[in-house]
């Protein structure tokens, strides 16, 4: 989700940006960190923690699509979004769709960035395909639609930052050989997964990594990442590389790994299979 909407809202790889997952290590803090909410990882009451907007501030590179229309003044642009920092801020799917509509009927031309941020949440909580996640997959498909039905001159864009499969979980800590070689905790997303590993005990984590997991996933050092630009091209952040760790493994099967039961879901994504890499692109030209 972070390195993904990051991307569509910049137009920056997340090698660029230095938004890399969820959670991230931040070296100037010495945190692992909950990127869009700024608080530490595992922290339940989910409460933001100053120093890290300093760090994201000094070292992410955020400005937005919206922002480069909007400075050269010719043409209008907006962010609609369900959180409490975005100036257009939306609290539901209908809420959302009745801003996007009062602003298409306003004079002038415009670009209009709307996020939803279902069914994602659901499909993390109740699972991939259950009726939960059906219903408003359904429900938004009847008001999208309804919403086109009444644009002139007008192109919509709706895409997804990622796919989901269903999962199960590992919990990380059960796993002492493995969790005796780190230096910290994990970060990235918990099917693209990354180790700082002790000094000395690299070896040992690898042998003793791919013993129990090298049948759901790929293990690869931090030069193999920089090699293959799994990140994308471009200017490498600052913290890209003290982010990124020493290994990343990516889940090819339906496995994600966690430290413990925090945080653990049903449905999830960032790994290697089809239906999380391929994402719908509808278009509708009124």
């Amino acid at each position: 989700t972070v390195a993904a909407t990051t991307s569509i809202r910049t137009g920056l790889n997340p090698i660029e940006s230095g938004m890399l997952g969820w959670d991230m290590y931040f070296k100037d803090i010495d945190k692992t960190i909950e990127v869009f909410t700024e608080c530490e990882k595992g922290d339940e009451t989910k409460t933001p923690l100053p120093e890290v907007k300093k760090v994201k501030e000094k070292y992410m590179k955020t400005k937005t699509i919206v922002d480069d229309i909007n400075e050269a003044n010719k043409y209008k642009a907006y962010e609609l979004m369900p959180f409490e920092f975005a100036k257009y801020r939306h609290f539901d799917l209908d809420d959302m769709l009745d801003k996007i509509e009062e602003l298409c009927n306003q004079d002038g031309k415009k670009y209009i960035y709307a996020y939803d941020t279902e069914p994602d949440t659901v499909m993390h909580r109740f699972g991939t395909y259950s009726s939960e996640v059906k219903d408003l997959i359904r429900y938004r498909n009847i008001m999208v639609e309804k919403l086109c039905n009444k644009m002139e001159d007008t192109v919509v864009f709706i895409v997804a930052d990622h796919g989901h499969i269903p999962i199960e979980n590992i919990q990380l800590e059960e796993y002492k050989d493995i969790v005796e070689c780190l230096e910290r905790d994990t970060s990235i997303e918990p099917r693209a997964v990354n180790f700082f590993i002790k000094d000395g005990m690299k070896e040992k984590f690898v042998q003793a990594f791919n013993q129990n997991f090298k049948d759901d996933f790929d293990l690869y050092t931090r030069q193999d990442v920089i090699d293959s630009k799994l990140f994308g091209e471009g200017e490498e952040n600052k913290v890209f590389r003290s982010a990124l760790g020493d290994f990343l493994a990516i889940a090819k099967t339906n496995k994600a790994i966690y430290y413990n039961k925090k945080g653990e879901h049903l449905s999830n994504h960032a790994g290697y299979t089809d239906d999380e890499i391929y994402v719908p692109l509808i278009v509708v030209e009124k």
